[in-house]
């Protein structure tokens, strides 16, 4: 593979750091949820789409069993840990992900060596598009191309999701993780979290995928994320079932009296969004901007009032934005909630009327500017070596 001149600067970072030229590069992207929002850990139907922004990552293979680790994101900062040791998280937030990739590969019984590694990406950190995951996912792909695991692009996922969970301690689905490895462009993905089935869905190609992102602080590992796992686990147990994939609204409401007010809410939240994902599809399939509306105001509302992990920013972005395109648009909030971004569905000649919107309503009601990104699906993990000069 040879880079293109734009990201020359790249490779020249990493000669400059660690005076040796890189061998081969990671590439895995970020993502936006269209639908199927905490559906995830209750093995339920999701429907992301990868994004064309993505993280970076150089590297090269060391003789001994250091790990080095650089960011063009942290310049001055360097992350070290060795892999003959126990790995335990170190100082610096962004390097931790990189030692639970290899503390996972290795509980796993895959032998690694040592690496230098260079970061970029220009995944929006904070908003809800998973930079955590591509970075847990290009790591994944190094040690997988490096070692010839041959590990498939869903268990680089699964070993991702590993990570997060038993090392960074946030207990996320697997979700994020598969669409960075699996995506397709220009397509969404049906995943079916129980039986990890994936199915290409395309995109109307005169349909954009808009972000807004609220700029509103949010640390998903210090929220109540986990709590909400835990309410619906109850939940799921008090209907007497594995998960709430399994359950359904008849059963919700015989088991309604033995259930706090919190866990009949979160059940209630993800049993209709399980199949307001189905819906979607379809929606996408007949290019129905009208019934694509419809899904994602539900879905926003329900996030909102069952699931109650929107905050003022995030709701007044959605309504700043769904009053701005009317009948022409979808919009509701995406991501982990507690902040973070909102994503809007509509043709490209209605882009304006977001931007102009956000422009004139958004700081002023709440002191804070939001970020606009205009995507499209981009593809899942690429690892590839570098053309030698």
């Amino acid at each position: 593979m040879t880079i293109d001149k734009q990201h020359e600067h790249f490779l020249q970072a990493f000669t400059s750091i660690y005076e040796a030229k890189a061998q081969a590069i990671s590439i895995a992207p970020g993502r936006v949820n269209l639908v199927g929002e905490f559906t995830d850990y209750n093995f339920g139907f999701v429907l992301p789409c990868a994004l064309q922004y993505n993280t970076r990552i150089l590297f090269k293979q060391r003789d001994d069993k250091l790990i080095r680790v650089s960011s063009m994101q942290y310049p001055g900062e360097i992350d070290e840990f060795d892999l003959g040791e126990k790995i335990v998280p170190g100082d610096l937030h962004w390097g931790n992900y990189i030692r639970a990739v290899a503390f996972v590969f290795t509980r796993e019984g895959h032998s690694l060596s040592g690496f230098d590694m260079l970061i970029d990406s220009d995944v929006p950190q904070g908003s809800g598009l998973s930079s955590s995951a591509a970075l847990e996912v290009a790591v994944g792909g190094i040690f997988n191309h490096t070692f010839e695991l041959g590990l498939g692009s869903d268990k680089i996922a699964l070993l991702g999701q590993a990570a997060e969970n038993d090392f960074i301690d946030c207990q996320c689905g697997v979700m994020d993780q598969m669409i960075s490895a699996c995506g397709v462009e220009g397509h969404a993905m049906l995943l079916d979290c129980e039986s990890l089935e994936t199915k290409a869905v395309p995109i109307p190609d005169d349909l954009v995928i808009v972000i807004v992102n609220s700029n509103y602080p949010r640390k998903l590992v210090d929220s109540e994320y986990n709590q909400r796992r835990i309410d619906c686990e109850k939940a799921a147990e008090k209907m007497q079932v594995a998960s709430l994939r399994a359950a359904n609204m008849a059963m919700l409401q015989s088991a309604k009296a033995q259930m706090s007010e919190n866990e009949f809410k979160r059940a209630h939240h993800v049993i209709s969004e399980n199949q307001r994902v189905l819906d979607t599809v379809g929606a996408l399939a007949e290019n129905n901007m009208q019934k694509l509306r419809n899904l994602m105001t539900a879905s926003h509302q329900s996030l909102r009032d069952d699931f109650e992990v929107t905050v003022p920013a995030t709701d007044g972005l959605v309504e700043i934005c769904s009053q701005a395109l009317g009948e022409k648009g979808a919009v509701r909030m995406t991501g982990g909630g507690f902040g973070g971004a909102i994503v809007c569905v509509c043709r490209k000649a209605d882009i304006p009327l977001i931007e102009n919107a956000v422009a004139e309503h958004y700081y002023s009601r709440f002191n804070l500017k939001a970020d606009i990104y205009v995507c499209k699906a981009g593809n899942g993990l690429i690892v590839e070596n570098l053309a030698a000069d």
